[in-house]
Order: structure tokens, then C-alpha cells, then sequence
């Protein structure tokens, strides 16, 4: 029973990784329809893009102490519950300012996350099983944004686009009613766990050397955390990485309707195809550097291949996806960048789950998450000064490339695995 509960955690974690992104590229999607509407420009939407990070990159690092003092399933559930509301309000935009408020608030409410999904995770998994688990679930997001452009597509030019966020308010609350009759932190915790399974956890945790109880008392404080190279390092690889996810996720629909003149249906149908195979390389990530761990027994090493690796093929082929005239390989070369780039998404937060103490796991998965959020500030928003001032996408593509190659640079030069891994940092 253990063992499939632990996978229907990971399940819901999955549904709600969609329904985020699900919500958050309603408004891509949307662009055209309101920009005539409100009478809004691309500078504009830049900083309503860029606005959504001012809000979520903060609740990154509160959600994340949030979740180390009331747990994962409370935080998680009240998110989703006050993101859908807000982005459910969006409807009742009337011009800049008002979006502009409103995508802070929605950002504010989305921040907890990514630091609840990996504080579940870290309850309910052994380590080597940590970085799969975190693939598989984190899969959802490319997949929501896959059926984001078709369903929010088909929503807006059938009954408008407010309307659209009004439907997709009521997807969230009904997780939310599902998420808290059947989660709990971990499985000690779970009503619906016996004696016996609870005896099983406990002891496949107490295996797991580094792992120490979960009590402030014995646990290095938080400060310790965000003082290691490795835990630095990765924050900024994450920076990174987003900064070219941002980048796709906000400005990659307008861009296809404004250099290659696609409309609104043919543009939602179009950026499907970059998010399915983005969802294949999230959900292989994490098994690769699995696979690799259990091949040659470092953990590090496992986790540093793949980053240096995997972010250096996503810097090329977004740098080059800006250079092409035609729409086809355009969509190729970002869909290649954005496998790559996916590839790479479940290790950060592995890599909490190897280093950091049980106890500040949140807090070190939310000032992770807030400086890669930093990323969604400014790369939107120099986006758009890119666009209104030069009219073409070009040079924000190959600036995208040039930020995610700096990362893997930086990962290769400064992470250094030792030679025999024997304890983890979280014993320090």
C-alpha cells in the first residue's frame, strides 16, 4: 500500500505541475486578443510578464520556510487554491495596471511550489529514488503547457478570452478538494497508512546514512545552507535554466504570430510541440541521473554531467532557433533546446535532496526557486524592450543561449564531486 500511495502523491504532484502551467501560459497564449482589447503594447506585456516574478520569486523563499513549519500538503493545497482564484480575476482585467496587480498576486500565490513538491518528496521517497520521483512529477509542467495552447486556444476564440480564465479558475479548486482528502506529509503522517507500513518507511529512511531526524535541534541552521558553493552554484545554474524557460513560455506564442504571421489557431496548435518533448526529457532526467548515481555511486557527479551537459545543448539550440527565417526549423531548434533544457529540470531540486538536512530542505529548495525566479523578471522584461525597440526577436534569442551556456560554465568549473562521495554535506 505504501509503495502505490507514494505514487499517487507523485501523481497528484504531476496534475498540479500541469494545471500551474496550465494557468500560467493562459496568458501567452492569449496575448493577441488582449493586447487589442486593453490596448496594450509589447513593452507593456513585458513587465506584466516580468511582473509575475516580482511576486512568485519572494513566496519562492517565504513558501518555502512555510513549508518547513506547517508542512507540505497545507502550503501546497492553499496555493493552488488562492493562484486559481487570481488567475479566475484575470477575467476582470481593464488595462495594464490592473493586469499588472493582478499577475503579482497570481505569482505571490503560485511561489510555494516547487519547495512543497520537494518537502513531499523528501517525506515520502528514499534517496535513490528522489531525483525519479522529482522527474516524473515535474513532467507536468511541460505537459500543461503542451494542452495549454490548444485548450486555451479553442477557449478564447469560442467563448473569448475571459471566459477562458473563468473555466480554468475551477480545474485547480477541484484538485485542491482532491489534493487534502488524500495527501499528508509523509507517510508516518497518513491515515491511510498501517502500522506495519509506517514500520517499512521508517526503516528504508533510517538506511539512508545522511538523513538524521527531522528536528531543528540537530539540524545546521539555514544560513549554513546558503553559504556552500554547491548550493550558490546551483541556484544560479537554476537562474539559468529559467531564464530561458521564462522565455519561451512568455514570448515564444507572440513571437511565432509576429515574425512568421501564424494566427492565434495555428500558433496554439504550433507550441505543443516544443512542451511533449519537453515533457519527455523532464521525465527522463531525473532517471538518467539515477541511473548514473547507480552506475559509478556518486551522487554529484551524477547530478553534474547531466547539468553541464544538458544546459550547454539547450544554450546552442536556442541561440540558433533566433537566426533561422522559417517557421519549421524555428519550432525544431527550440523544441531540441527545450528537451535539453528539461533534461535538466529535476536535478536542482535533487540536488537538495543529497546535500541539504531534512529540516531545511524547504527553506533551501525556496531560496533556490527565488533566484531563478529572478530570471523571470528580467528576461521577460528585457525581452520586450528587445522587441519594441528593434522589432525582432533575434538578439533575446541569442542572449537566452549566451545566459544558459554561462551556467553550464559555471557548473563545470566550480562543482567539483570528490573523489570517493562517502557522507553527505546534510551530516555537517
Amino acid at each position: 500500500m505504501i509503495k502505490n500511495l507514494r505514487w499517487v502523491i507523485v501523481l497528484l504532484l504531476f496534475l498540479v505541475y500541469m494545471i500551474n502551467y496550465l494557468d500560467r501560459v493562459a496568458l501567452s497564449i492569449t496575448v493577441p486578443m488582449i493586447e487589442k482589447d486593453l490596448m496594450l503594447n509589447a513593452e507593456q506585456f513585458g513587465l506584466i510578464f516580468g511582473s509575475f516574478f516580482f511576486g512568485y520569486a519572494l513566496f519562492n523563499f517565504v513558501g518555502g520556510l512555510a513549508v518547513d513549519k506547517f508542512g507540505p500538503t497545507l502550503v501546497m493545497g492553499g496555493a493552488v487554491i488562492m493562484w486559481s482564484l487570481f488567475c479566475g480575476l484575470t477575467a476582470l482585467a481593464t488595462g495594464f495596471y490592473s493586469l499588472l496587480i493582478l499577475r503579482v498576486l497570481f505569482g505571490m500565490a503560485e511561489g510555494p511550489i516547487c519547495a512543497s513538491a520537494n518537502k513531499m518528496i523528501n517525506g515520502w521517497f528514499p534517496q535513490k529514488q528522489a531525483a525519479t520521483a522529482v522527474g516524473l512529477l515535474s513532467a507536468g509542467s511541460p505537459l500543461g503547457g503542451a494542452v495549454a495552447g490548444p485548450i486555451i486556444g479553442y477557449l478564447a476564440l469560442g467563448f473569448g478570452w475571459r471566459p477562458a480564465f473563468v473555466i480554468i479558475f475551477t480545474i485547480g479548486i477541484v484538485w485542491a478538494l482532491g489534493w487534502f482528502l488524500i495527501a499528508a506529509d509523509s507517510p508516518l503522517r497518513s491515515k491511510r497508512a498501517t502500522e506495519q507500513e509506517k514500520q517499512e518507511i521508517a526503516l528504508l529512511k533510517s538506511q539512508e546514512t545522511h538523513l538524521t531526524p527531522v528536528d531543528d535541534s540537530t539540524a545546521p541552521p539555514l544560513s549554513h545552507y546558503l553559504k556552500q558553493p554547491i548550493i550558490l552554484v546551483t541556484a544560479f545554474a537554476f537562474f539559468c535554466y529559467n531564464y530561458i524557460l521564462f522565455f519561451f513560455l512568455s514570448w515564444f506564442p507572440a513571437y511565432l504570430v509576429q515574425a512568421h504571421n501564424l494566427d492565434i489557431k495555428s500558433m496554439s496548435l504550433t507550441t505543443m510541440i516544443p512542451w511533449i518533448v519537453g515533457f519527455i526529457g523532464l521525465a527522463l532526467g531525473g532517471y538518467i541521473s539515477d541511473k548514473i548515481f547507480n552506475i559509478t555511486g556518486r551522487l554529484l557527479l551524477s547530478r553534474k554531467i547531466v547539468l553541464v551537459v544538458c544546459l550547454l545543448m539547450a544554450a546552442i539550440c536556442v541561440a540558433l532557433a533566433g537566426t533561422v527565417s522559417s517557421v519549421v526549423p524555428a519550432v525544431a531548434l527550440m523544441s531540441v533546446s527545450i528537451f535539453f533544457l528539461y533534461i535538466t529540470g529535476a536535478i536542482y531540486w535533487a540536488i537538495i535532496q543529497d546535500v541539504v538536512h531534512q529540516a531545511r530542505v524547504g527553506g533551501a529548495s525556496g531560496f533556490i526557486h527565488l533566484i531563478g525566479s529572478v530570471s523571470g523578471i528580467v528576461g521577460p522584461i528585457v525581452t520586450g524592450y528587445i522587441v519594441q525597440t528593434s522589432g525582432k526577436f533575434t538578439s533575446a534569442f541569442i542572449l537566452a543561449g549566451t545566459v544558459a551556456a554561462l551556467g553550464a560554465l559555471l557548473v563545470l568549473l566550480v562543482i567539483r564531486p570528490p573523489r570517493h562521495e562517502a557522507a553527505s554535506p546534510a551530516q555537517a
